[in-house]
């Protein structure tokens, strides 16, 4: 059997697919766009639309569904942000005889979307590329709605690391390299010399000594597959990509996914919720890019000295000038996002909303820079970096008109011309019903337009015998007659006419007014970045200023000395005092902190306020404490929460054992570990086994010996502090009164006394008779139970005791003499004994 010859339009459609097999083809026919066969069926389930079938003759029906063109943005923008890529095929051949010429004209995918609907403000959009090569892995990232691409080279064991902190909307990787939700790379843009001539070919040069990345491989081929994928996706964004930022992993703080995570440094989501994340407290931002700043210095702390105390230094000259700090909050509420905008112009897609936009911004930078003009210092530095464009600002004020026209009167004599010829033929239609009316006395005459017949004259059919010979009848009605005079179809052409030269007139002062723009935009980037870092300082001198932060000192030495350290997200959301405390830990001599003490007490809030007061004075933020005085930490590491990996195939002992594995394998003396409950997930003796084996070799270790707080339920591990010279015991202090417990949430030094379960069992809402049994069966084991005894006493069984009053009653009842009636009474009256 001979398979059908294919039609034209499948031929055409299947031929244009071929070109983008990874892509959701949005396919142009007349006023829709079509979707077909498996991409239909993809589409109408996310989209929520009907899936349908298209007749394509003798090749048979297939899957189909459709959008209005007008309404597609909106579809396509839902599609993006599901993490699909669309190419969108317009017809741009004639409509005629035969088949209309089709193409793709732009294929949007997450990472290289320019669409406002699809981006978020305070977030970067980043399209990352990882090549494996050999015993290295290229890392290169860029946002094309801001111009920022960098690219280094990292081990296999800091590609999550990584990833986790740039966050990419889109990751293609090419090689045996695993990251979810990652797609794979065509070949062909990393085989032989294609990556380093996309890059020749991209910055105009002959050689890449210049680029930075000598002696990287890897790099530079990450960094010309991204540069062939955006040429691929939409050749217009590469005009933005200046610049290449040559970085090693080494200069900033590495901040793994479970750290970041238990840190809770981000919302969970990109839904923008930020309560009771780190960045919720810290971000009071009034710029878009100073928004995107802060996040990326939250998720990157510098490991450079000299860099956080420039940044310190800034924020504390805003904190300590309030009148400053209150005018430029006022200020620069009017910026807006001149990144995205700057690059809306070089990418020659700027509306005249965005145009009148960078006016606005540009008026208010050169506020700003009124403001600093008298400051000196730090202010200066960042004064000195304020460009105000005057001569863009100028261009747009006496080009772009802020009405409902392009271009402002004055700027184009022709122009000008033109719009009052058409203003003339207006005014003489708006005229003509009132003069005909009273020339002709019909006073219901009416002047009207349609897109069918154009400007014509209505009167009632009673009238029409009044109507002069020159009326020319159009239409009868039911009840009117429609006219129209030479006289008015000539003032009809100078409008249209006029309308339709001044279209083509404004469109292209404006591509030339955008021309001009783009010379300036560099120094409207140089203005943002600026305009980003006052505002993060400024954002950070309020927080500091509302939350009393000082300024924290840095020294030679890996140690940490906090005092009245403060958790910094809790304090906000709590309702009580925050209670303070110290921390002190010394490579020398305080190494390891075992920290035992109850549940609920405040444990992981005081782990957790550890790392992240380091972690805030390493972005160049001030911090919740009376002092702390701090060595730069190279990593921070934790391991605070129990989660399981099912998918995976890992229990919650084994995530915890795998998270363990990584945090033993790369820590260094400049490290801060935060480890919470190790070897809970497993039998007490084998969990304490683990424990203590971990805490010796955290102390023994030459190449470890990272400074480490270590809380557990385990208080046989408090023995530890007497054999190792550097491990110390601290407990959260409890005061008991009578049964009452009061969790003081001190920490003070030495060991815990006992852990408290059943008394937070008990707030917890367990049945009384529950709490009660525990603690019989809790102190029968702490009299009975021999030291170091794995056998549990034989009175700790789960049986009542023999005094229990339930088994008292159960003796009295003789169960023959009992109607069903009375056995369901006393069953009854033995549950409420039970509960007592």
């Amino acid at each position: 059997m001979c398979t059908p010859t294919l039609t034209p339009l499948r031929r055409q459609f299947l031929d244009i697919k071929a070109q983008h097999p990874e892509a959701l083809l949005f396919f142009r026919l007349g006023d829709f766009y079509e979707l077909f066969d498996r991409d239909a069926e993809v589409a109408a389930a996310e989209l929520e639309i009907v899936l349908t079938t298209r007749d394509f003759g003798r090749n048979g029906r297939f899957p189909m569904c459709g959008v209005p063109h007008h309404a597609a943005p909106t579809y396509i923008a839902r599609l993006v942000n599901a993490g699909y890529r669309v190419a969108v095929c317009d017809q741009v051949g004639t409509p005629g005889n035969g088949l209309v010429e089709r193409m793709v004209t732009k294929v949007i995918t997450p990472g290289t979307v320019v669409d406002e609907s699809m981006l978020q403000p305070e977030t970067n959009n980043y399209l990352a590329v990882i090549v494996s090569y050999g015993s290295a892995n290229g890392f290169a990232y860029a946002d094309v709605t801001t111009g920022e691409f960098a690219a280094t080279e990292i081990s296999h064991e800091q590609v999550s690391a990584e990833v986790s902190r740039v966050s990419p909307r889109e990751t293609l990787v090419f090689g045996d390299v695993d990251v979810f939700g990652s797609v794979t790379g065509p070949q062909w843009m990393i085989d032989g010399d294609a990556p380093a001539e996309a890059l020749r070919r991209h910055f105009r040069v002959q050689s890449l000594d210049g680029l930075g990345l000598d002696g990287r491989p890897a790099a530079l081929m990450a960094a010309g597959a991204l540069l062939a994928y955006v040429s691929e996706a939409d050749p217009q964004a590469l005009h933005v990509l200046a610049d290449l930022h040559a970085y090693s992993a080494s200069s900033h703080m590495e901040l793994d996914p479970a750290t970041r995570a238990n840190l809770e440094l981000e919302p969970l989501n990109r839904s923008g919720w930020r309560e009771g994340s780190m960045l919720g407290v810290l971000d009071r931002t009034r710029t878009p890019m100073g928004a995107r700043l802060l996040r990326r210095r939250l998720c990157r702390p510098s490991l450079d000295r000299q860099i956080i105390e420039e940044r310190l230094n800034l924020v504390e000259a805003l904190l300590a000038n309030a009148q400053c700090r209150e005018e430029l909050s006022g200020l620069l509420k009017g910026v807006g996002d001149l990144e995205r905008l700057a690059n809306r112009i070089l990418r020659r897609v700027a509306t005249v909303e965005d145009i009148r936009r960078v006016l606005t911004s540009l008026e208010a930078v050169s506020s700003v820079h009124v403001v600093l003009a008298p400051m000196n210092g730090v202010f200066a530095q960042i004064r000195d970096h304020i460009n105000c464009s005057q001569d863009a600002a100028a261009l747009i004020t006496n080009a772009i008109h802020d009405g409902d026209r392009t271009i402002r009167p004055g700027y184009s004599a022709e122009l000008d011309r033109l719009v009052a010829d058409a203003d003339l033929a207006r005014h003489w239609i708006a005229n003509l019903e009132s003069r005909e009316r009273e020339r002709l006395g019909i006073k219901t005459l009416k002047v009207r337009f349609n897109r069918v017949f154009g400007y014509y004259v209505e009167v009632s059919r009673s009238q029409a015998d009044k109507m002069p010979e020159i009326y020319e009848r159009r239409q009868t009605l039911s009840n009117a007659e429609r006219y129209i005079t030479p006289e008015l179809k000539e003032h009809e052409a100078q409008v249209l006419n006029a309308e339709e030269q001044i279209n083509v007139i404004e469109g292209a002062l404006f591509s030339e007014i955008i021309e001009r723009l783009a010379e300036w935009a560099p120094q409207m980037l140089d203005s943002g970045a600026a305009i980003a870092e006052l505002d993060v300082a400024r954002s950070l001198s309020e927080v500091a200023e509302r939350q009393s932060y000082t300024r924290p000192k840095f020294m030679d030495t890996a140690s940490i000395h906090i005092e009245s350290g403060r958790h910094p997200v809790v304090e906000t959301s709590q309702q009580e005092a925050f209670v303070p405390n110290d921390v002190t830990l010394d490579p020398d001599s305080r190494q390891i902190l075992v920290l035992t003490g109850p549940n609920m007490a405040g444990k992981s809030t005081y782990l957790r306020q550890t790392a992240l007061i380091v972690l805030m004075a390493q972005i160049g933020s001030f911090v919740p404490a009376a002092s702390a005085t701090l060595g730069i930490v190279d990593r921070i590491f934790t391991r605070v929460g129990a989660r399981d990996d099912i998918a995976a195939g890992s229990s919650t002992f084994m995530v915890e054992m795998l998270e363990l594995a990584a945090i033993l394998a790369q820590a260094t003396p400049r490290s801060l570990l935060v480890l919470d409950e190790i070897g809970r997930g497993t039998s007490t003796y084998d969990g304490i086994a683990v424990a203590r084996s971990v805490i010796e070799h955290l102390h023994h270790h030459p190449r470890l010996r990272a400074q480490t707080i270590f809380a557990t339920h385990y208080h046989e591990l408090t023995a530890v502090a007497d054999v190792l010279p550097r491990v110390c015991n601290a407990n959260v202090a409890v005061a008991e009164r009578g049964e009452q417990v009061v969790f003081l949430r001190r920490i003070i030094d030495g060991p815990a006394d006992r852990s408290y379960g059943v008394h937070v069992a008990r707030l917890a809402g367990l049945p009384p008779s529950v709490i009660r049994r525990a603690r019989d069966l809790l102190s029968a084991f702490e009299q009975e139970a021999p030291a170091g005894s794995r056998t549990i006493p034989a009175q700790l069984t789960m049986l009542p005791p023999e005094d229990h009053p339930v088994v008292t009653h159960l003796r009295t009842i003789d169960p023959e003499q009992l109607s069903p009636l009375d056995a369901l009474s006393k069953l009854y009256e033995l549950c409420q004994e039970a509960d007592a």
